[in-house]
């Protein structure tokens, strides 16, 4: 028993409709998960307009606004005299933020901007947040400027009319530098614990649709909301799963930590501008801006006359678009459906042991052997990633986040295909084309049943697929596998020979070959509008560095997709032959071969994608002796002005992390940082620290792990974390405190261990004008992301 599913006569042609069918598909779903068309200034007053929005990003996000730094303080002040402007009661909350990582307490001076519009007759508080603070490395334009302005367009927009509940627009300080604005609204302020609704908007790139990425548990009320109030609802359940298990956060996580409930929103794509001066209004997606905005206002209005307290729920939705359309249905129908996708394949290889068209021993073995394909395509989109790297260095600075990705993307996809093809076409004949497709059905069948147990919200990203690629098939087949004739055999007389012809005209309708391929097509449908997508988003999310997961989702959808593939091929007793067996395979390697060198010429760096590059400035205040510091792996022509050798001998002890490139600098006149101890007591060290004239931040370097550290400045609240953990390839702790007062602040440490300690402060400078002889950055280059780019770092090493 090693049959096809069904053969048809013209198999070239059904194949080639069917897969131009599901191409279509593909497209179709790709061109409905576009963005809006921006609205200009004219637009009515009730609306929400980019144009208008970005008058405000013109006003406060050309430059770099990180915390403590003058231009996030002008942006601050912007945004207090607007929302004052409007009508809104207006506080700034000055604290001291904290948040911590494995062997790392950050802290910093924020200024949250805390505006609010009181309704008539509340029920609750709907919270909308954002950040004003952007990363050092550029204007944050997008990350988080464009949600912002957003705010204040809203509040325009929203004008006179009385709404029912409270709505605090929340703009938050220190996002960049571990949440610590909102850590220390939650802790601190007395809106952060009286709990509500949270509206959080943020931006992993300048372009894409707004999308509802993350929700708190218990979302089935906010979602319906968001279904029904937001005219262009994006986003789907499976991030929400993603995003819950991964340790990334936003200003989200300590918000809903804390009590509130809500739904957090971005636009991810063309991310290889994120956290580089290319995060600008001149790469700014209008229609991105847009999408954000008309999102905001349409649930600041919903929200704002909702009962809020009920929307509160006990349980999760799963929700996602299929062709355009935003579908919800509560978790309690994940089980059942994934039990269907189940019953369903199994189903099809119990109709297809009857027909005698695959056994049982096959459909296993087809079904065991389908890990093969998918870990193949994992494995060789890592290696493509490699590849790439090893060929283009600067690739790994920027995390696979590429400018112009697309052709190395499709490589993905036609290594996928090579894995699923180098899979099938071998086994084809051994096992049989039947008992391979039933087998590879299994794979997200299985998947959508774990989804089940462990993510809810991600089970129907396979196991729709699965339950309807099952009943594409079972509907191809079944009406063959009645028995000719029981109609008849059934009846006497004329009416049998009636209701006999009348079935046989039903079966040969139904078991004709357009019926077969058309209803076949059509179970695949579902997979081809939701794995493509997932395997584009993962890419917008994660880029190249992590293709392997993109490859997996494509792998899978090859594995759904086998019977259009097997409906060019002939029947399995006959050999495929050598253009088919070897010639298709060959020509996909080839193809992806020839990829690469086509993805570097497409992507190459100039003025308008510019390449990334690290460079830093320290030197010991002590010993006077200065250099550079370049973690790139291929320093540009430019950095190696500044750095030659990998020799760190000479840098300030602690300070290296990680390998680098160094060369010698010239001195330069400024103080460095200072720190006296108050009191020690064993392993607990209170410091007094400075971190000199004109510096922003200051980061101390500890010889030995720290248990826990305290920070207090300027008569605001002391705070304490706990630290767990090691730093990576520097000393194993570390204390950064950004934005710090001039005054300075007292740091309290508890260290692992006892006996002498090492310490090494930092203090931190923008920029490199204080340099003699340096020269500005060429067009064509960026600051890479690494934290201590672009930074003037005067060190001192104490022993305590």
């Amino acid at each position: 028993m090693k049959e096809k599913l069904f053969d048809v006569p013209r198999r070239v042609l059904a194949g080639v409709a069917a897969l131009l069918a599901l191409a279509a598909v593909i497209g179709l779903t790709a061109m409905s998960g576009s963005t809006m068309q921006p609205s200009p200034a004219s637009a009515p007053a009730g609306e929400f307009s980019a144009d208008r929005a970005l008058k405000h990003l013109e006003a406060f996000a050309t430059r770099p606004r990180p915390i403590g730094s003058q231009a996030s303080a002008q942006a601050r002040d912007y945004l207090v005299e607007r929302m004052r402007a409007a009508g809104l009661e207006v506080r700034v909350q000055r604290a001291v933020g904290a948040n911590s990582s494995t062997g790392l307490a950050s802290f910093g001076q924020v200024d949250n901007v805390v505006a609010t519009r009181r309704g008539t007759d509340p029920t609750g508080t709907v919270v909308i947040a954002a950040h004003y603070d952007s990363a050092a490395m550029g204007p944050g334009t997008s990350d988080d400027a464009a949600a912002v302005a957003s705010m204040l367009e809203t509040v325009r927009a929203l004008g006179d009319v009385k709404l029912r509940n409270d709505l605090v627009f929340l703009m938050t300080d220190g996002e960049e530098d571990g949440v610590l604005g909102a850590e220390a609204f939650v802790r601190e302020h007395p809106l952060g614990s009286t709990g509500g609704v949270l509206l959080n908007w943020e931006a992993r790139g300048v372009s894409g649709p707004s999308l509802m990425f993350e929700t708190s548990p218990g979302n089935a009320g906010l979602v319906g909301t968001f279904a029904d109030a937001v005219p262009f609802p994006r986003g789907d359940s499976m991030m929400v799963e993603l995003y819950r298990l991964l340790p990334n956060n936003t200003d989200f996580t300590p918000m809903t930590a804390a009590g509130f409930r809500g739904m957090n929103f971005a636009y991810i794509q063309e991310s290889s501008r994120y956290h580089t001066a290319d995060d600008s209004l001149a790469h700014l997606n209008r229609g991105s801006l847009q999408h954000h905005g008309t999102n905001m206002l349409a649930l600041a209005r919903t929200l704002g006359a909702a009962d809020l307290p009920a929307l509160a729920a006990d349980h999760d939705v799963t929700y996602f678009r299929l062709f355009g359309v935003l579908l919800t249905y509560p978790n309690g129908l994940v089980w059942p459906l994934a039990g269907l996708a189940v019953a369903a394949v199994a189903g099809l290889a119990f109709v297809a042991w009857r027909r005698r068209l695959a056994g049982p021993g096959r459909m296993v073995a087809g079904a065991i052997s389908g890990v093969v394909p998918v870990a193949a395509a994992a494995l060789l989109a890592q290696g493509l990633w490699e590849v790439l790297v090893a060929m283009r260095p600067d690739y790994y600075g920027m995390g696979g986040l590429l400018h112009r990705p697309d052709v190395f993307r499709l490589a993905v996809a036609v290594l996928a295909g090579l894995a699923v093809l180098g899979w099938y076409f071998p086994l084809r004949r051994r096992l049989g084309p039947a008992a391979l497709a039933i087998g590879a059905l299994a794979w997200p069948a299985l998947l959508g049943a774990v989804c089940a147990q462990v993510a809810p919200g991600a089970s129907f990203m396979f196991a729709l697929p699965a339950l309807f690629a099952a009943l594409g098939g079972l509907a191809a087949l079944l009406p063959r596998a009645l028995a000719p004739g029981a109609a008849g055999g059934a009846a006497g007389g004329m009416a049998g020979g009636m209701a006999g012809g009348m079935a046989g005209r039903v079966r040969r309708v139904l078991g004709g070959p357009v019926w077969r391929v058309a209803a076949l097509t059509a179970g695949l449908v579902v997979g081809a509008a939701l794995l493509p997508g997932l395997a584009l988003t993962a890419f917008d999310g994660m880029g190249l560095a992590l293709g392997g997961a993109s490859a997996v989702v494509l792998a899978l959808f090859g594995l759904v997709a086998l019977p259009a593939v097997e409906l060019w091929l002939p029947e399995p007793h006959r050999p495929l032959g050598r253009p088919v067996a070897f010639g298709v395979p060959l020509v996909a390697a080839a193809l992806a071969v020839a990829l690469v060198p086509a993805g570097l010429a497409v992507d190459g760096f100039d003025a308008a994608n510019p390449r990334r590059t690290h460079l830093a400035y320290v030197m010991d205040a002590e010993t006077r002796q200065a250099g550079w510091v370049s973690a790139d792996l291929a320093p540009s022509g430019w950095t190696r002005r500044y750095v030659s050798g990998r020799d760190t001998s000479s840098l300030p002890p602690g300070y290296a992390r990680g390998a680098l490139w160094t060369g010698p600098a010239p001195a330069v006149d400024l103080d460095g940082p200072r720190v006296t101890v108050l009191r020690q007591d064993g392993g607990t060290y209170r410091l007094r620290v400075t971190a000199g004239r004109g510096a922003r931040s200051l980061t101390l370097r500890v010889e030995r792990p720290i248990v826990e550290a305290t920070a207090k400045a300027g008569g605001m609240r002391a705070v304490t974390v706990p630290v767990t953990g090691t730093r990576a390839n520097t000393w194993p702790g570390e204390v950064r405190f950004r934005g710090i007062p001039a005054g300075g602040a007292e740091i309290t440490l508890k260290v692992a261990g006892t006996g002498e300690l090492r310490v090494t402060a930092i203090g931190e400078r923008d920029g490199f004008a204080a340099v003699p002889g340096f020269a500005p950055m060429p067009a064509g280059l960026v600051a890479a992301t690494r934290e201590d780019g672009g930074l003037v770092a005067i060190t001192r090493t104490y022993r305590l």
